[in-house]
């Protein structure tokens, strides 16, 4: 099973290959390295950039109104703060020209805590990137979705911004992307570069085929009628591993909503597991203040207020101005899997 660097590096391939993609660029993308985070290794059109966020977004719009199909990468989100002008630019474009230019860009960057990044490499964007009118935002939560919106994007004539929970790029999938090979160590000897002298290193690449998840539709991943959990990113595994331990241990099911993409979202999908639970959790880890779970509350309460047995609730990272290294600021600024158990279970335990 491939890890999700490895998944979204698969369907770049593939978006060279047979969807146009002309170019995949940004600080460190191209040859050595391939990314930070080797998302883009061995990938035929991968260039390096300056270390110049407004160069990078500039470039891109430029190649998508010469007609290209670029993707390009903000190596940490937190550096997305230095063009938050060009990206809102960006997304007028199409509604600016009533529909006569497109804006085909896919704009990747790594999200959130998890990885001990410390203060200038832990940042969420996510509920920032819900305030771009024009763009896209998805955020997969496994790398076969990973893989699925990968492509949707490079497909779409809006701006996409494609975010990556940092704490599962090396989380191995539980469902294969198709065409990848069975066995995870000839994935990595196909496709990941080896350590040192990469001069000579070229991958040999699996022929993996479409695989097309819709931008705007969730997926629920577990069912039940006591609670209603909404999530996505790195947040999702949590929520569904503390759902199965209320199955197991006391035959609790909830319904478990991966959103899958922030905007547009599945609106649909929320409405009628609301109507069915009457119980909502809203689980992320950007900061609490502006948070995109508050949008979703609001519309819950103004849409629901009579279906809902009990408040609804969301489970959000602390406002604090950054995360800190130490293992116990990191912890205690964005919700643990500890977190999410108990806010389940006060969820559960209100009486309506």
């Amino acid at each position: 099973m491939a890890t999700m660097a490895q998944a979204v590096r698969l369907a770049l391939h593939y978006g060279e290959e047979h969807l146009g993609v002309t170019d995949v660029f940004g600080e460190d993308v191209g040859p050595p390295l391939g990314g930070v985070f080797t998302v883009t290794q061995g990938l035929k059109t991968a260039w390096n950039t300056p270390l110049d966020e407004r160069g990078i977004i500039g470039t891109a719009m430029g190649i998508a109104y010469a007609g290209g199909r670029p993707v390009c990468e903000i190596q940490f989100c937190d550096y997305a703060f230095n063009v938050l002008d060009l990206l809102k630019i960006a997304g007028n474009q199409r509604w600016a020209s009533g529909g006569e230019y497109d804006m085909p860009i896919v704009v990747m960057t790594p999200t959130g805590a998890g990885i001990r990044g410390s203060i200038y490499h832990s940042h969420s964007f996510d509920s920032w990137a819900t305030r771009l009118p024009g763009w896209k935002i998805v955020m997969p939560s496994n790398p076969l979705d990973a893989y699925g919106l990968m492509l949707a994007a490079i497909l779409d004539p809006n701006p996409v911004l494609y975010l990556l929970p940092k704490a599962l790029l090396r989380v191995r999938g539980e469902r294969l992307i198709p065409g990848e090979p069975d066995d995870p160590e000839q994935l990595s000897r196909m496709i990941d570069a080896p350590i040192g002298d990469r001069t000579h290193w070229t991958p040999q690449w699996p022929p993996v085929q479409e695989y097309i998840v819709p931008i705007g539709r969730a997926e629920l991943v577990r069912q039940g009628s006591e609670a209603t959990i909404i999530s996505y990113g790195r947040h999702l595994p949590m929520c569904i591993q503390a759902a199965d331990e209320l199955t197991r241990q006391e035959g609790i099911h909830c319904d478990v909503i991966d959103l899958r993409s922030l905007f547009p979202y599945d609106w649909e999908l929320i409405s009628q597991s609301v109507r069915k639970t009457g119980r909502v959790l809203i689980v992320n880890e950007d900061t609490e203040v502006t948070n995109f779970a508050e949008h979703l509350l609001r519309r819950i309460v103004e849409e629901h207020f009579y279906d809902l047995l009990v408040r609804p609730r969301a489970l959000m990272g602390k406002h604090v101005p950054g995360i800190g290294m130490n293992q116990v600021y990191e912890r205690n600024s964005v919700p643990q899997l500890e977190d999410v158990r108990a806010a389940i279970r006060e969820l559960l335990a209100e009486p309506a």
